[in-house]
């Protein structure tokens, strides 16, 4: 198991992996989350010496960030490993933020990585689609000498197996009408792609309709984080019940099982583990219509998305948590997204790329 960006996601999905396919003897390389252009590019290099990579396996499993087809290419007793392509997410849908430069580097990395995989496997449908409309825009623009076929290719050996969510997250709490203030919760990372201006934006909208409501925004923290934060925090001080990120995960999980909605404004978002979690734990979503959310947020609890316009944006959602709290939400708990009925799924690919066979 390679993991060239070693955040906290692809960690404890690894992790999970090997907990739920004990079966297996595992070995895992992976490589510290930062200086992202270094990793994505060099990481074959990082790994050149290593003796893990020098020996003889059944398997391959890598992560998006290993740059594949280098790896491969500098060890050639990997031509003949089958390899899988884990995806996390993908660069042709990522959002470059204001402080990076454009680079069609780590697209390049992501495709000939797929190329050069047996098998491509996906978090969520969106995460596939949008990897494969990405790759014939790119490649559009590209002179001449392009396989016409290519993206054909890659569709055929590309398949969607989420990330699980562990079984102790899902509770019993039958759906019920949400209270006269519902505790809202935001557990996404801070960060630009996950649209806090436009919860700044809702929040305002809520107080101005006189919509009670208690607030916790509990994502994880960088150093370097949007200043919005710092406005919501001092405009909404009086309803704040949690702020910042909970280090003790069993404090983290309580707070999941005390709140009553979990709200997404990202404008970005590839699976959604942090909704898919609280909704296990019993939330009712509210997310905008888009990306991965419309594969499970019940079309009753999303809101009409407008990527440019965040105040249109902000009046559809809080239209659509007035909406919840009129009448009683709908069941939401992601039951096919259990690691108890994910786990053979990951074992019969895993079997079939080790037997030889190209997975149904």
């Amino acid at each position: 198991m390679l993991s060239a960006y070693d955040a906290a996601s692809h960690r404890r999905w690894r992790e999970q992996i090997k907990t739920l396919c004990p079966d297996y003897d595992w070995h895992h390389l992976a490589l510290a989350p930062r200086y992202f252009r270094w990793r994505i590019r060099g990481n074959p290099l990082s790994w050149l010496n290593e003796p893990l990579v020098k020996q003889r396996w059944d398997l391959v499993i890598a992560t998006s960030m290993v740059d594949l087809a280098t790896l491969r290419g500098l060890n050639p007793h990997l031509a003949a490993t089958p390899c899988l392509l884990y995806m996390h997410e993908n660069q042709f849908a990522f959002p470059v933020s204001s402080g990076q430069n454009a680079s069609v580097d780590p697209q390049m990395v992501n495709l000939y990585s797929a190329l050069s995989a047996e098998q491509v496997v996906f978090n969520s449908a969106w995460n596939r689609d949008s990897f494969l409309s990405g790759v014939s825009t790119f490649l559009d623009r590209l002179p001449d000498q392009v396989p016409r076929e290519l993206v054909d290719q890659l569709r055929h050996k590309a398949r969607v197996l989420p990330v699980p969510i562990e079984d102790r997250l899902f509770l019993d709490r039958p759906a019920r009408p949400l209270p006269a203030r519902p505790h809202l919760l935001w557990n996404h990372r801070w960060e630009y792609d996950k649209g806090p201006e436009r919860l700044l934006g809702l929040l305002q909208v809520l107080r101005q309709r006189s919509i009670p409501f208690r607030l916790s925004v509990v994502g994880e923290r960088f150093r370097q984080y949007p200043k919005v934060f710092d406005q919501i925090r001092e405009a909404f001080d009086g309803r704040i019940d949690h702020w910042g990120y909970l280090e003790n995960r069993a404090s983290y999980d309580q707070l999941l099982s005390q709140a009553d909605v979990v709200v997404s404004t990202a404008l970005h978002d590839f699976q959604g583990l942090a909704m898919l979690e609280a909704m296990a734990s019993g939330c009712v979503p509210l997310a905008p219509d888009r990306l991965a959310y419309r594969e499970y947020v019940p079309g009753s609890c999303r809101y009409a998305s407008h990527d440019q316009e965040p105040g249109r944006e902000a009046e559809a959602a809080a239209d659509q948590l007035a909406c919840l709290m009129a009448g009683r939400p709908p069941e939401c708990v992601p039951q096919a997204w259990r690691a108890s009925r994910l786990a053979a799924d990951y074992r019969s690919l895993f079997d079939q790329m080790i037997a030889g066979q190209a997975p149904g």
